[in-house]
């Protein structure tokens, strides 16, 4: 097997649900030993979180948890304090994500942590950061996603704001947290006075960062943005428009270039030289009328015949895919984004596949999600502790 990228690195995850949790799973993809702390005999609540299959199997688990290895711990009884402190001593990443100041409750804060091992990186995810008057508050994905002002933006003018339809705030800030764990290993390990830090992530932060456009807007021009469907007020056309056979796609022209051929592909070459459509911004100043002569035209195609004519043209275009059309199709299937794996209970479970996808140094899946301290033994051996020790542990719900 090709070397991974994160081979030597060890993680401890202390965090629960999914957004850290994520994270932990891409840096595990590539080849990070992460070690999940998990209470015992409950488990991460993502556990419990659905869907679940016939018998109550959680599906969510298999992808959300792959190349980890189960440690039950609890951190409420000294001894369990006192063996994350020994985990603390060999690792080089450790990520939480309870509210702010129960680490602190616990005895194993990041100024404790940092004393067994001043190499350690202590990556902090919660709902509103550790500073601020809010940062008590309890935070979810979704009410976060409503505090970055995401959802403002998102429906129907004439309905109610819309909450994404799964915990997309979750996993941008997954993305996040493995994008500040590599950057601190590279200091800590590249520069002349590098040392452990710790980092807090905001949930809401990490999709308000993906605002830029709303904050200049607001700045420059004192406009409060509404919500609306697609890319209200970017680009001219752009939405989800039907096809003459019932099928939906979602079509966009970001720049000038991209329109020329959508007007060229059209047979409407005079709307590159009519006043109101020749620039995106004289479109954008048209918009109904722009997307209308578009709706209009595509209307007349059917989908494969549509598609086929963008594509010759270069217009950004792309069927609404269902997941059964994903499962289906030869672009999912060539990049390997649906891989299989083993499963003790389930045999064979299909998982989202590796990205990014590395020339030299791939990521793997090496391992299925781990069953509830399944590596408990594994785990505290390599630490120092003997079988009788654990089974002592074991006896005193330690883990």
């Amino acid at each position: 097997m090709a070397k991974t990228p994160l081979e030597g690195v060890t993680i401890l995850d202390v965090s629960t649900m999914i957004a850290a949790p994520y994270g932990t799973a891409l840096l595990g993809d590539f080849g990070a030993d992460v070690i999940k702390v998990e209470i015992p005999g409950r488990g991460d609540t993502s556990r419990s979180v659905g869907p679940f299959s016939e018998d109550g199997e959680p599906l969510r688990w298999p992808g959300l948890s792959r190349n980890k290895r189960s440690l039950t711990l609890d951190l409420h009884q000294e001894e369990g304090v006192e063996i994350l402190k020994k985990l603390a001593r060999k690792s080089d990443i450790l990520v939480e994500n309870f509210r702010p100041g129960t680490l602190e409750k616990w005895g194993v804060g990041y100024d404790v942590l940092k004393e067994e091992n001043p190499n350690l990186i202590m990556i902090r995810v919660s709902g509103y950061g550790q500073t601020g008057p809010y940062k008590e508050k309890a935070g979810f994905g979704t009410p976060a996603t409503a505090f970055s002002g995401y959802t403002y933006l998102q429906g129907f003018t004439d309905r109610h704001p819309v909450s994404p339809p799964f915990s997309l705030t979750d996993y941008i800030c997954g993305i996040y947290v493995a994008f500040a764990a590599v950057t601190a290993l590279y200091n800590r390990d590249t520069s002349e006075e590098g040392s452990g830090q710790m980092v807090d992530i905001a949930l809401y932060e990490t999709v308000f960062r993906m605002m830029e456009f709303l904050v200049a807007e607001y700045d420059q021009l004192q406009k409060v943005r509404e919500r609306a469907p697609g890319l209200h007020g970017h680009s001219s056309p752009s939405g989800t428009f039907k096809t003459k056979d019932g099928h939906w796609v979602v079509l966009v022209t970001s720049t000038d270039t991209t329109f020329n051929r959508l007007a060229n592909a059209m047979g409407r070459e005079d709307m590159l030289e009519d006043p109101r459509y020749y620039t995106n911004a004289k479109r954008l100043e048209n918009n109904d009328d722009t997307n209308q002569i578009v709706e209009d035209w595509i209307g007349t195609k059917d989908r494969k015949e549509l598609l086929n004519h963008l594509d010759e043209y270069g217009v950004p275009v792309s069927p609404v895919m269902s997941i059964e059309d994903i499962f289906n199709d030869e672009q999912y299937r060539a990049r390997e984004n649906i891989v299989e794996v083993k499963h003790p209970r389930l045999g064979q479970i299909k998982v989202p596949g590796i990205v990014p996808k590395f020339e030299k140094t791939p990521g793997s899946i090496r391992t299925v999600a781990p069953d509830l301290g399944e590596n408990n033994s594994e785990i505290l051996s390599g630490i120092g502790f003997s079988e009788d020790e654990i089974v002592q542990l074991k006896s005193k719900h330690v883990i």
